[in-house]
């Protein structure tokens, strides 16, 4: 399996497990740092590197009166100091091809929606920044059919591939991650994330809003990782009831600490069980 360099995180087989995590969307610049700092310290005690991420803009609510975020130029802003403040890399998606080179000028790797992971000018221009792009896994689309998706971004001149599960649409609200994704996805021969929070929304299961099923996220992480994952992807709040976006399927900051203690032995012993020697190490804050 080939390996993904974001920031001072190494993605890929030896590598530590890795976490992606942040809120949903970018509420402010101050909540932003704080959420940062607190997710930063937290993974450095874990020995999990860590790659901040949250949204500019969300631009696929349920309701067209959902918060969106602060957009593009206001969320680079909050972006860059996140990486002042935390010292860390982050990751934030865009959804037009436009997008891809000045988030690119802050971003350590841009991020394909999974409803947009098919659509070939947003993954040249993402592919063609040079950044690590993280492509999405569609709700629509079979495990393996994500090779048409990397294939796009080689082809366009950047192997910096990581694929990202989060679940198959399964009507009625319902998402559904099958197991068998993530050695499908890893046989491929990219990093593979699992993103345990988004898996477990309710699309459109609310009134006007996405509804989730939080209480759910130790053991589909716990399964995932145990599977054999690269990174579990984690939207983090401090108040999830509070949260703009996503609040029902968000983990509360204060549980990640035991979460994130128990992911690191289940990978130990998942590395074991395949051979690969199972890496830790510090972030650096």
């Amino acid at each position: 399996m080939g390996h993904v360099i974001v920031g001072n995180v190494r993605l890929g087989s030896g590598a530590p497990l890795a976490l992606v995590a942040g809120p949903c969307v970018i509420e402010s610049a101050a909540h932003a740092v704080q959420m940062a700092l607190s997710i930063r310290d937290i993974a450095a005690s874990a020995g999990v590197p860590f790659i901040y991420k949250a949204s500019f803009d969300k631009a696929n609510r349920t309701s067209i009166r959902s918060f969106r975020g602060p957009g593009l130029d206001a969320g680079l802003r909050t972006l860059e100091e996140v990486k002042r403040a935390a010292g860390v890399p982050v990751l934030t998606d865009i959804h037009e091809p436009w997008q891809a080179e000045p988030v690119a000028a802050v971003a350590d790797v841009l991020q394909i929606p999974a409803f947009l992971c098919r659509q070939t000018d947003l993954l040249v221009a993402a592919a063609r920044t040079g950044r690590p792009v993280n492509i999405k896994k569609g709700q629509f689309l079979a495990p393996l059919d994500m090779r048409h998706a990397a294939g796009k971004v080689v082809e366009a001149g950047n192997d910096q591939v990581i694929l990202t599960e989060r679940g198959a649409t399964f009507g009625y609200n319902n998402l559904v991650v099958d197991m068998r994704a993530f050695p499908i996805l890893r046989s491929l021969g990219y990093p593979v994330i699992f993103d345990v929070t988004h898996s477990l929304q309710l699309p459109g299961g609310g009134d006007g809003v996405t509804a989730g099923q939080a209480e759910f996220i130790v053991p589909m992480a716990s399964a995932g990782v145990a599977a054999g994952v690269d990174a579990v992807f984690l939207e983090v709040h401090d108040n999830p009831p509070a949260a703009k976006s996503d609040a029902q399927n968000a983990l509360r900051l204060d549980l990640l600490p035991a979460l994130l203690a128990r992911l690191v032995r289940i990978h130990a012993i998942a590395s074991e069980a395949t051979g690969a020697p199972a890496a830790r190490c510090a972030s650096t804050p």
